[in-house]
């Protein structure tokens, strides 16, 4: 199975988590950006994967300020656990994140998820472990 969502661009990490006291909770726009996920995956169908999988992102951000590509990266796969998309983002086993050019105004987030098949191959004349 493959599934391609496009999603709204994903708050940073940064702005995803509010720290109250000792606890640390998801802030507004971190429980937003989850309902518009939720909202995409079931448009898709409420795909779910409950095994090993492959996700490749593409991250086109709003605008040209700097941003590393990681900093979205949680939240985006936060929402899609939570979603339903996979049981748990533990089951990714490989994982592609590329930066694109800036999408205005808003933004956008292409993920593909797919059934992760690993792949063996020996090292130099076929000695060694594999290499994946």
């Amino acid at each position: 199975m493959q599934v391609t969502l496009a999603l709204p661009w994903p708050p940073s990490v940064n702005h995803y988590y509010r720290h109250v006291g000792p606890r640390v909770l998801i802030s507004k726009d971190g429980r937003r950006y989850r309902e518009a996920v939720e909202a995409v995956a079931r448009r898709a169908g409420n795909p779910t994967f409950a095994e090993p999988v492959e996700v490749a992102l593409d991250l086109y951000p709003p605008d040209n300020r700097r941003r590393d590509a990681d900093n979205s990266l949680k939240s985006c796969l936060d929402a899609l656990t939570c979603a339903g998309v996979y049981e748990d983002d533990s089951l990714i086993q490989r994982l592609t994140v590329t930066k694109k050019e800036p999408l205005p105004p808003d933004g956008l987030a292409v993920v593909r998820i797919t059934e992760y098949e690993q792949k063996e191959t020996r090292g130099a004349g076929g000695a060694g472990p594999p290499v994946p």
